[in-house]
């Protein structure tokens, strides 16, 4: 890894230690990165779940570094003054949180910048933070490994956007591939003479070259950087889209043109009202959509993924050993929820294997996701019993999962609204309705439902509840209750075994 300051150590990386003690780490401690990049400064600290972590703080500031470069070929002077304040709260900040050192990392503007090292300099001597420079290469591997955190295994382009640079990176099979640095950003498009006709011309070229040397690219394009996301969030608004989740929201190809379309013809105001973005996030807007026009034409991707994770994630995976890495993220999130706050740890997977005869022939995707209820049938507990059910739903559909398509989290949500309320109507589920199909609704309230019947046995984790068998052709449910668990099954549990019964469509018989 290239850096103008290298705090690394041959076992740590930019870390300086090694994050996870093992190959069998469950949980990550808080870790800070901060990310100084071309128009924003952004610390997260990460925590939990070792395979998935979740974001313990998060705060961002607009400095703008990158802006006016091209004509001064110097940092912003305000930007760098409100970088330097951030840095030093940022530092601040991670001491209070115990983070350990904080990981400094600087993109597009800092590399370019003919201040750039004296930046760094001012930096360490005002807040003891050095700054990790990286090149445009390696800037495009890890936000494909970030891209990598949050889906196993995937293939596609990656392309992330910053205000003075965008980088391509392709990935196959779950290992990032040739990767490639542009001078694309807003910033310095911004300062291009000739206006629209040269900017397009510049960039079609610049794409040209970039093709070239990555060949093919017609898989999946996932894009990085908070330009590419407020696109997303004006094609979320322009299409009424119920679910406000950036991280693996899809996009059709036709779908994007006609929201870059959009964004041509509607003032910035209007689309800032309309779909929350920032003002200074939105003055970029426009740059960034003529960008993704040619990208979509250049590449012609089967479809769109906005991912949420990039560089800073792309610096844990970096550090994740590769049995850390190839496990599920859904599953570990879920598994390390339960572990902080279920009320008794280890009984989710009683109850997955109590209910799999209902789904003989569910898919790998269904049963992953009928675990990761079962892990999460109980983390809500202490909520009101009124609002349980929302309150699992809107962990499920909200929450910082990974490895989750969006149909899959309101699945997941509806699943664990019904372990709590037989009826979902005048729920939350109500506005995302449109996003799963009728059969999903169905198998999503026999998942709840049979989660709510099992957890009226509870004895122990490693309890013996019975068995259940489903004969889908006599439309019959058999309950065969263990001779420990027969004494549980009460007036209660007798109406939620029914209750079951009645969402199969199928005669309750008990043995």
């Amino acid at each position: 890894m290239d850096g103008t300051n290298d705090p690394a150590e041959p076992d740590g990386g930019p870390f300086g230690r090694p994050l996870f003690d093992s190959d069998t780490a469950r949980a990550l401690s808080r870790v800070g990165v901060v990310d100084v990049g071309s128009n924003s400064v952004r610390l997260v600290v990460f925590d939990g779940a070792a395979r998935s972590p979740a974001y313990f703080y998060n705060e961002k500031i607009m400095c703008a570094l990158g802006s006016g470069m091209t004509e001064t070929g110097r940092l912003n002077p305000e930007g760098r003054k409100r970088a330097v304040e951030a840095l030093r709260r940022f530092q601040m900040l991670a001491n209070g949180m115990d983070t350990g050192p904080l990981v400094t990392v600087a993109t597009a503007a800092v590399r370019d910048a003919e201040d750039g090292a004296d930046f760094c300099a001012e930096v360490e001597r005002e807040t003891g933070l050095k700054l990790w420079v990286i090149d445009g290469r390696e800037e495009a591997r890890l936000s494909a490994q970030g891209v990598l955190l949050g889906w196993p295994g995937s293939y596609g382009l990656v392309c992330d956007i910053g205000g003075s640079s965008m980088e391509l990176a392709a990935i196959d099979g779950g290992t990032v591939g040739a990767r490639i640095s542009s001078p694309l950003g807003p910033f310095k498009l911004a300062d291009l003479k000739g206006g629209k006709k040269a900017r397009k011309t510049h960039i079609q070229k610049t794409l040209a070259a970039m093709q070239k040397e990555l060949g093919e690219q017609r898989n999946r394009l996932f894009l990085v950087g908070g330009s590419w996301r407020a696109i997303a969030k004006i094609d979320m608004a322009r299409r009424g889209y119920p679910l406000h989740v950036l991280h693996e929201y899809r996009m059709r190809p036709a779908d994007l043109r006609a929201t870059i379309k959009h964004i041509e013809k509607t003032d910035l105001d209007t689309l800032r009202n309309a779909s929350g973005v920032s003002s200074s996030r939105i003055a970029l807007v426009p740059l960034a959509a003529e960008v993704l026009r040619e990208v979509l034409k250049t590449f012609k991707p089967r479809d769109i993924a906005v991912s949420s994770y990039g560089i800073r994630e792309g610096l844990l995976y970096e550090q994740m050993p590769q049995l850390l890495r190839d496990r599920d993220p859904l599953i570990e999130a879920c598994r390390f929820a339960e572990h902080k706050d279920a009320r008794l740890p280890g009984f989710g997977k009683v109850i997955y294997h109590f209910l799999l005869p209902l789904f003989k022939s569910a898919s790998p995707e269904r049963r992953r996701l009928i675990r990761a209820a079962c892990l999460l049938h109980d983390v809500s507990w202490r909520a009101h019993p009124d609002y349980r059910g929302e309150v699992c739903f809107d962990n499920a559909t909200r929450a910082n999962l990974g490895g989750l398509k969006h149909s899959e989290r309101v699945f997941l949500g509806l699943a664990l609204l019904h372990r709590y309320s037989n009826k979902r109507d005048n729920s939350r589920f109500s506005d995302l309705d449109s996003l799963i199909s009728e059969k999903d609704k169905d198998d999503a309230e026999i998942v709840g439902k049979a989660m709510r019947f099992a957890a009226m046995l509870w004895l122990k984790k490693n309890a013996r509840l019975g068995e259940l068998r489903w004969f889908p052709k006599k439309k019959v449910l058999e309950l065969r209750l263990s001779d420990e668990a027969a004494p549980l099954y009460g007036e209660v549990a007798r109406s939620r075994f029914a209750a079951l019964a009645s969402a199969l469509g199928a005669e309750a018989v008990v043995r």
